[in-house]
């Protein structure tokens, strides 16, 4: 349910929604950024750690030529998306990674370059994922914070409601992410450049892709919105797609599920999945690490997710 001057409306419906009324949608002009001087800089931001891949190597050896074909292709509307190549790696559990061609990731890190900014500044201040500023050490330190809040310095009950999206990258609904980017993008040949990076893979987003960080975070800055504008959560946060909300209340948070489950599958086609609502008091495994009331652990597969993390974002 998105809110617009009081007026709730559907996702699925046909309205357009503008969060902060003083920010004007994406004018960004597709001719602007289709220049060999912004695929030159999209080359010089993907390569950053990958000089020694053999397919990195390959496409550098005639680096000119390639980001030439890949302006042309972009300038008469031609340019298709490859396919993907497929592995598995395993960190504390079994993950497929999808991995586009060279000539595709840089074109990839163009739309990331083109959009970030504009969405960066329409996305709540306490989403924490794949934001630059953010990451998981702010999450860990704005969670403390909300605690000392809430407990009133450990002096009162605190509770705190945890769960995430059950295969979140594989369930995203491309059709209402395609109308998400349209209701903010107005350019319809960068609409158009979006939407084939979208189409390409056929179940939801991959995992491999930077632009699945950045779709991510636009469709679930529509639940960020609907906790914050219509439920009024002082005290939520996310980091991709775990969801954290803190009170002093557990009927409270337990009624804030049912309402958030309900919103998910309703209006964005997803499923909650692992929910725990604990006291702080008792200990909560989360953002990496067991929380208690005055001191925090690292979780002992938190090494291993760093190691994937490492892996997935060097693609």
């Amino acid at each position: 349910m998105r809110v617009r001057g009081g007026v709730a409306t559907s996702l699925r419906g046909g309205g357009e929604i503008h969060r902060c009324i003083h920010l004007k949608n994406c004018t960004i002009v597709y001719e602007d950024i289709v220049t060999f001087e912004n695929l030159l800089e999209a080359w010089n931001d993907f390569v950053s750690g990958k000089r020694k891949r053999i397919d990195v190597n390959e496409f550098a050896q005639h680096l000119s030529d390639n980001l030439f074909d890949i302006l042309d292709e972009l300038k008469n509307e031609s340019y298709v998306h490859g396919v993907y190549e497929e592995y598995v790696i395993c960190d504390t559990k079994k993950r497929v990674i999808h991995k586009a061609s060279v000539r595709d990731r840089v074109v990839h890190r163009l739309i990331y370059n083109t959009l970030y900014g504009y969405f960066d500044k329409r996305y709540i201040y306490d989403s924490y994922s794949c934001r630059i500023g953010k990451g998981t050490h702010k999450a860990q330190a704005r969670f403390r914070h909300f605690v000392n809040i809430v407990s009133k310095n450990y002096t009162k009950p605190c509770y705190v409601l945890k769960f995430d999206i059950k295969k979140c990258f594989a369930s995203i609904d491309t059709k209402i992410l395609k109308k998400i980017i349209d209701w903010h993008i107005e350019d319809g040949r960068l609409k158009n450049l979006v939407y084939k990076v979208i189409g390409s893979f056929e179940d939801g987003l991959p995992l491999g892709n930077l632009t699945s960080q950045l779709f991510i975070n636009i469709y679930l800055n529509e639940l960020d919105w609907y906790v914050k504008q219509t439920l009024k959560c002082s005290h939520y946060l996310r980091y991709a797609d775990d969801i954290v909300i803190i009170s002093h209340n557990k009927e409270e948070l337990e009624t804030i599920y049912n309402d958030l489950q309900f919103f998910l599958k309703q209006e964005l086609h997803l499923t909650t999945h692992k929910k725990v609502i604990s006291s702080i008091y008792s200990g909560i495994d989360i953002l990496g690490s067991v929380f208690f009331a005055k001191y925090e652990r690292l979780r002992r597969s938190t090494k291993r997710r760093k190691k994937f993390r490492e892996l997935y974002n060097s693609q």
